[in-house]
């Protein structure tokens, strides 16, 4: 029996959880330590997964198959094709950023006694590395049922993270800010459960007319003949499964938890919550909604294009007038979202290539610059941008970071979101071109956001509050050199990620049997 280096990859952070949370709360450095390790040895086995990954071989690869509940037909099934293959080492490479960027993030207000049962350090960093566990076996199982587990359960240590480890920067730890807090995180939880149980229904319903929840079984069945979904029935099943990952993506209107949930939250955790764990739900599009109802998803394409509009433009205006850093970036997030949504549902190679593509750019990008705006709001204590002004003058580094992190959320040629954006309009102009012209707004508005963004805080008088800010100290430029080094790299060479996601999306196309749509030529005259 081959090494299950798929089940190693979840299983390794969390053990490395369990290890972390049973460390006594007088070590709270040995803690940070531990979590550190565990999440770099991950990083280690994701990059195995990316070695032994053969873009041109078999759809998934490295599988796993073992009985679970065998009186209700779920099995313990995993593999991945070059979508997951991305994500998962997109989920790998942000933890230990992550967790360095929080270092210390949830250290006591006070001196905790020894004797405490409590341990907020090692239960903060605890949680992140069990988010970690599960949001890499979502990108790896291929059971619905086994998915649909992880896809609820890793709600839980998030709660807690937002709920119980706020943005004490900006707040003081006060009564008013706690209830903040809280009310992101119930909301937060209350979304998704909501979402999730409408999937429940689903998968249920699922099995009942397919008798199995393996996506490779399901496939076997339909190309064989032996299995046929009523055309009503399919849709139910479909707008089931899209609704619990609309609400993950999230798409309008089914968005207005995540400004909540990133404004309280940590500027780690917020990272955790748009660049990783959010993009279950659009990469869930492309393995469940598309490969298990590809008639119902052409039926709902238009529709759903037209909600991804709106995101684009709804979520670029929204951040346009916001006052709030951490919120404006929430709102950014929507409106790529928007773009990732929009470049799956064209159904054409560069669009879904290009809306995989930006799954990883956008979680870069956003980590780089919501890492480095949390860093600011940890040196003045606020989240108002009209707390800042003339940064760039006393921390020079801090304010290039964020300037780059800022060109990389508006897609500036050269940077990796670029490719990504390109890609995704190009793939969506060509079969809905209406749709396209119109979705370039979003480039206009991100480039007015981020823009006024800067100048508001990095540029102008230098005001009193300011002055003796520090620049990025040693911890925080690890954090973001790497970062910005792929943004860069990414972005004048995709090669890498190109040829192992493009196969990928071709089995997707065959699924829902769609080819690129040729290109119109007038004949000479």
């Amino acid at each position: 029996m081959s090494f299950p280096l798929l089940t190693a990859t979840a299983v390794l952070p969390a053990v490395g959880a369990i290890v972390t949370a049973a460390v006594p709360a007088a070590r709270r450095t040995a803690a940070k330590w531990l979590a550190l390790l565990f999440s770099l040895a991950t990083l280690v086995l994701a990059a195995l997964v990316v070695v032994r990954f053969e873009p041109g071989g078999a759809r998934y690869q490295l599988t796993e198959s073992h009985a679970w509940i065998s009186d209700f037909g779920v099995r313990y099934e995993l593999g991945v094709d070059g979508i997951g293959v991305a994500l998962l080492a997109l989920t790998a490479l942000l933890i230990p950023f992550v967790i360095l960027a929080g270092w210390h993030d949830a250290d006591p207000l006070e001196e905790v006694n020894p004797n405490r049962r409590w341990r907020p350090t090692q239960g903060f960093f605890a949680l992140i590395l069990m988010v970690e566990a599960m949001v890499i076996l979502s990108f790896e199982a291929t059971d619905v049922f086994l998915f649909y587990i992880l896809f609820e359960a890793m709600l839980i240590p998030m709660y807690f993270l937002i709920g119980g480890f706020g943005d004490r920067a900006h707040s003081g730890g006060d009564e008013a800010a706690a209830t903040q807090r809280s009310y992101a995180a119930v909301k937060f939880l209350l979304y998704n459960l909501v979402g999730g149980l409408i999937m429940l229904a689903a998968v249920i319903g699922l099995y009942v007319v397919a008798g199995s929840f393996s996506l490779s079984e399901i496939a076997e069945a339909r190309a064989n003949g032996s299995l046929s979904i009523a055309t009503d029935t399919e849709r139910w099943l479909f707008l089931g499964f899209f609704f619990a990952f609309a609400v993950k993506a999230p798409l309008w209107p089914l968005h207005t938890w995540l400004p909540n949930a990133m404004g309280e939250a940590t500027a780690p955790v917020a990272v955790l919550i748009t660049a990783v764990v959010d993009k279950v739900g659009t990469f869930a599009m492309l393995r469940f909604c598309l490969q298990l109802f590809p008639e119902a998803s052409k039926w709902a394409t238009p529709v759903i294009l037209v909600l991804a509009l709106i995101s684009i433009v709804y979520g670029a205006l929204l951040a346009v007038g916001q006052r709030d850093m951490k919120r404006l970036i929430a709102y950014a997030s929507i409106s790529h979202f928007g773009f990732i949504i929009m470049g799956i549902f064209a159904m054409t190679s560069q669009g879904q290539s290009g809306a995989t593509l930006y799954m990883v750019n956008h979680g870069i990008s956003t980590a780089a610059l919501m890492l480095v705006a949390g860093f600011l709001i940890t040196r003045r204590g606020s989240r108002l941008i009209a707390d800042y002004g003339g940064v760039q003058k006393v921390a020079p580094v801090l304010a290039g970071t964020f300037l780059i992190g800022g060109l990389a959320t508006l897609s500036l040629p050269g940077l990796s979101p670029f490719v990504s954006e390109f890609l995704v309009l190009v793939g969506t102009f060509s079969r809905y071109p209406v749709i396209g012209i119109i979705a370039t707004m979003g480039i206009v508005l991100a480039a007015l956001y981020v823009l006024v963004l800067y100048q508001r805080t990095m540029t102008g008088p230098v005001k009193a509050e300011v002055r003796t800010m520090p620049d990025l100290r040693v911890r925080e430029l690890v954090v973001i050199t790497p970062l910005i080094a792929l943004l860069l790299f990414l972005g004048v060479y995709p090669k890498p990620l190109t040829e192992i996601v493009n196969p990928a999306v071709e089995h997707t196309l065959s699924d829902v049997q769609q080819t690129d749509p040729k290109p119109e030529v007038e004949a000479a005259p």
